[in-house]
């Protein structure tokens, strides 16, 4: 963690919405004058698209049915860490970018699903802005979680991820549900022990649940829409969050626990401006501080 540098991490399971989070992100910085540098959590998987197949190929082989872009066998969790370790000491680190169709291949001359070479972040940027699988990662041997000084979970209830996903890789990437019924088989080894213990370690939780029946969500026809769901906003150390304020700005919510507000789900967007602008702006005003006394 770095006065200096500070360093906001969104994590969330593939089809969790922490796309979202990162425009809601970016709409709060334009607004405030916040430079932040945009960090993807693909860039720091081990393999490219091609080699990710050949390796799932050979962990068929040998009887590997656990292996996934999950866990640390898929990803670069070092260098992750060393990222945000050197960003919060000077302001700048090494990172890529993963190309994920053509459209941002095409500016690098390079076929999608492939990385760009490793370069260093500028150093004029005012934070760090991670939104990914990792954020708040923990192995034996790397503590990402440890470095970001603000931490958030996008955590839809287990059935309408799935449902999500199922969607978006029907539609977008052109997968059959047996498929993509697979990859969740095959990754839950790793969700289990190293997507959620992270959203124990993180400061605030998002978690949509729906209030229509997903009780089968590989036979739903479409998602429930955020009119169809309720939020729960989780804060870990619940000390100085405005609780009356916020209540009162989210229509038709209330409390449930001391540390849990629940909305309706149409409002995330508006409860992250009013939970996260005061935030980001004490995260500002500390920097501000720490550069003016060094």
């Amino acid at each position: 963690m770095s006065q200096k540098h500070p360093i906001i991490s969104v994590t969330g399971s593939s089809g969790a919405g922490t796309t979202s989070v990162m425009r809601t992100f970016d709409q709060i910085f334009r607004r405030e004058g916040v430079n932040a540098a945009f960090v993807e959590g693909d860039s720091f998987h081990r393999y490219d698209r091609v080699e990710m197949r050949a390796a799932m190929a050979e962990a068929h082989e040998r009887d590997d049915h656990a292996f996934s872009h999950f866990g640390p066998k898929t990803n670069l969790f070092e260098q992750l860490e060393e990222l945000f370790r050197s960003y919060a000491e000077t302001g700048s680190g090494k990172v890529r970018k993963y190309l994920h169709d053509e459209i941002e291949a095409k500016p690098y001359g390079q076929s999608p699903g492939t990385f760009t070479s490793w370069e260093d972040l500028p150093g004029d940027s005012d934070l760090l802005f991670y939104e990914g699988l990792h954020g708040a990662v923990v192995t034996d041997g790397v503590d990402v979680s440890q470095h970001a000084d603000l931490k958030i979970g996008v955590v839809p209830v287990i059935n309408l991820e799935w449902i999500q996903k199922l969607h978006r890789d029907n539609v977008a990437r052109g997968y059959s549900t047996e498929a993509v019924t697979e990859i969740i088989l095959r990754r839950m080894p790793d969700y289990v022990n190293y997507v959620c213990p992270q959203f124990s370690r993180t400061d605030v939780n998002f978690q949509r649940v729906p209030v229509v029946d997903t009780s089968n969500p590989f036979i739903a026809r479409t998602i429930p829409t955020a009119d169809e769901s309720m939020l729960i906003i989780r804060f870990r150390d619940p000390h100085g969050i405005d609780f009356p304020y916020l209540v009162s700005m989210l229509h038709d919510s209330f409390m449930s626990r001391a540390n849990t507000i629940v909305c309706p789900g149409g409002k995330m967007d508006l409860a992250m401006q009013l939970i996260f602008t005061p935030m980001v702006l004490r995260l500002m005003d500390r920097r501000r501080s720490e550069r003016a006394g060094s």
